[in-house]
């Protein structure tokens, strides 16, 4: 087991509300669960989808997505995260003190690094078109 999450960052002046607006529509057009918190400089954003995700992952658990402005531009963290109840409420330095990404298996791992990329690939589309 291991903790599994991915950082990638985004170079350019980033409208990180903007990015996070059209990433968090998306995931919702997509049938996703989501849920997001901005505060400053930092957007949280959790998604659960029902049907495999649910077998495959317990219910508890949702992609987390973590946008925060950098001098060089815009930096994602995302990974399996515990479902945050009344994210919208919850202050996002409370947040990023807690554990936020969790330590999963190998085959929750594969599954995850799998809809990762693809969410990841739909982020790249959606700041290069910003």
């Amino acid at each position: 087991m291991g903790l599994f999450k991915k950082e990638k960052i985004y170079k350019g002046n980033i409208d990180i509300q903007k990015v996070a607006t059209k990433f968090s529509d998306y995931l919702t057009s997509d049938k996703w669960k989501v849920q997001s918190r901005v505060e400053g400089n930092k957007v949280v954003i959790q998604a659960q989808k029902g049907g495999i995700l649910r077998d495959i992952v317990a219910a508890d658990r949702a992609l987390t997505f973590v946008m925060e402005k950098v001098p060089e531009g815009m930096k994602v963290t995302v990974g399996v995260g515990k479902w945050i109840q009344n994210l919208a409420v919850t202050a996002i330095e409370t947040l990023l003190l807690s554990e936020l990404f969790l330590v999963v298996d190998v085959p929750e791992m594969l599954w995850n690094s799998h809809v990762e990329n693809e969410l990841l690939k739909k982020l790249d589309d959606i700041v290069n078109s910003s």
